[in-house]
Parts: structure tokens; C-alpha cells; sequence
């Protein structure tokens, strides 16, 4: 068993087919978990907005039961401290979209410039980065945040 035969290839030979083997099923793992990864990112992103808004919902209605709970004006406070909270979970949920896809806009290359048709090829990586830095600060300002 240990023994070389004539015949046997160059162990450095059998050496590198099996790395060449190795690095073909690493990159066919790869590529799969990449794909599954985005899924998840997918699924993920969807829960967020739902948990946004099942909060807002709730979080109004609470405070809306506890005020005519308190001050005996049911169900009026109620009614305006849920939809209260609605708009504001609508309104967060907004905000978390317009974060996405500037995060996405980001990642593909794109800057608010480039959309306006203001932009130059010349651009580097950390411009467009900052750009798209610039343009989510610039929402959030304007939100209020």
C-alpha cells in the first residue's frame, strides 16, 4: 500500500487534481448559499416591515385604551390612537423601503447623480458611496429623525 508503482502519477500531480476538485465544490457551495443568503435577506426585510407596523398598530392602540381607560371617553381616543399608529407605522415602513433601496442603489453602483443624469463614469467606489450616505442623511433630515 505504501509502495509507488511505475505506473502510479506524480503524487504532485494527483495532489493538485484533488485541490482543483476542492475549489470546484467550494464554488458550486458558494454559489447556492449566496442565493439562499439572499432569500433570507429577503424574507427578513418582509418581516421587518410587518413587525414596523403591527408595532405601530399596537403601540396606538395601547395608548388609545389607556387614555379612555383613564378618562372614560371610550372608544373615541381609541379609535384615534389606532389610526395614529397606523400612520406611523406606514410612515416607518416608508422610511425603511426608501433606506433599502438606497442601500441597493448603493451596492449596484448608482448615486442620486447618476439618476438625475448628472453623474460622471469617472466616479470612484467611495464617491458613490458617499453619495448614497449623503442622499439617506438627507432623508432622514427631512423626516424628522
Amino acid at each position: 500500500m505504501g509502495l509507488m508503482r511505475v505506473s502510479d502519477p506524480d503524487p504532485k500531480q494527483r495532489l493538485d487534481a484533488l485541490e482543483a476538485k476542492i475549489a470546484a465544490a467550494r464554488a458550486a457551495r458558494d454559489s447556492d448559499r449566496k442565493h439562499q443568503e439572499e432569500h433570507y435577506s429577503q424574507a427578513q426585510v418582509a418581516w421587518r416591515m410587518v413587525t414596523e407596523m403591527v408595532a405601530g398598530l399596537g403601540i396606538g392602540f395601547g395608548i388609545g385604551y389607556g387614555l379612555d381607560m383613564l378618562l372614560g371617553t371610550t372608544p373615541w381616543l381609541m379609535v384615534l390612537f389606532t389610526v395614529l399608529g397606523i400612520v406611523a407605522g406606514v410612515r416607518v415602513m416608508m422610511r425603511t423601503a426608501d433606506e433599502l433601496q438606497t442601500t441597493a442603489e448603493a451596492a449596484e453602483g448608482k448615486s442620486p447623480a447618476d439618476e438625475a443624469g448628472n453623474g460622471t463614469k469617472a466616479e470612484t467606489a467611495t464617491d458613490r458611496t458617499s453619495a448614497a450616505e449623503a442622499a439617506t442623511d438627507e432623508k432622514r433630515d427631512r423626516h424628522g429623525d
